[in-house]
């Protein structure tokens, strides 16, 4: 199906999370893929902490405390290695299949966004040095409203800039709990199943389950 708008999860959507760990790997020995894991669950856990209690940090700070707490659990604690690391982050490989889906479906005519918890000079970073920017009309933030994904609120920042009911936009993820979100805020949801995760929130489903973002085209 054709949707008058797409609208990406940024990061393990478009960004592999663990690019950053692959480009200083040999620092890290046999604890890379450890802190690589660690440092994402972290991060992702003090989004909803932070939400649930109302004590707002933006998301480059939580990257930085997740890695912080990652290095500190696989005895890898190292101020070089965490500061080359957090470096990385900030220009994170995009998936290979990205630029080409991204420009053919701008070419149908659809609006492309990018909808993330990331903070807005965390976005551009990424952004730009994945070569997108020309592709995208909108990046936005979760820090318009100060809440994290799964809030519903979150999901109305995308529907208020395109100007589109929840039904219009395609919301893609790789995330299950994000699709979840997305799909209880009504938007129509591919789940973005890069490592063949099983299913989970059975109530709230996907339009489709996609290997990768080729799956839209």
């Amino acid at each position: 199906m054709n949707y008058r708008a797409y609208v990406f999860d940024a990061y393990g959507t478009l960004f592999d999370v663990h690019s950053a760990v692959r480009k200083h790997a040999d620092r890290l020995g046999d604890a890379g893929a450890r802190v690589s894991e660690i440092w994402r669950n972290k991060q992702l856990e003090y989004t909803w902490t932070r939400t649930l209690i109302g004590k707002h940090l933006d998301f480059w700070e939580l990257t930085r405390q997740g890695l912080e707490f990652a290095l500190a659990a696989t005895g890898t604690a190292n101020p070089e290695t965490r500061d080359l690391l957090l470096s990385a982050y900030r220009t994170l490989d995009c998936y290979p299949e990205i630029p080409e889906v991204l420009a053919a479906l701008k070419q149908r005519g659809a609006k492309l966004a990018i909808l993330s918890n990331g903070s807005p000079n965390m976005l551009a970073d990424a952004v730009q040095s994945a070569g997108l920017t020309d592709l995208l009309h909108h990046v936005l933030s979760i820090e318009a409203i100060g809440r994290y994904k799964p809030v519903a609120g979150v999901y109305g920042i995308a529907t208020a800039k395109l100007g589109l009911a929840p039904a219009e936009i395609a919301f893609q993820s790789s995330n299950r709990w994000d699709i979840a979100g997305a799909t209880a805020f009504g938007m129509q949801c591919h789940w973005i199943n890069r490592t063949s995760q099983p299913d989970e929130y059975a109530d709230l489903p996907p339009v489709k389950v996609l290997r990768d973002l080729s799956g839209l085209l």
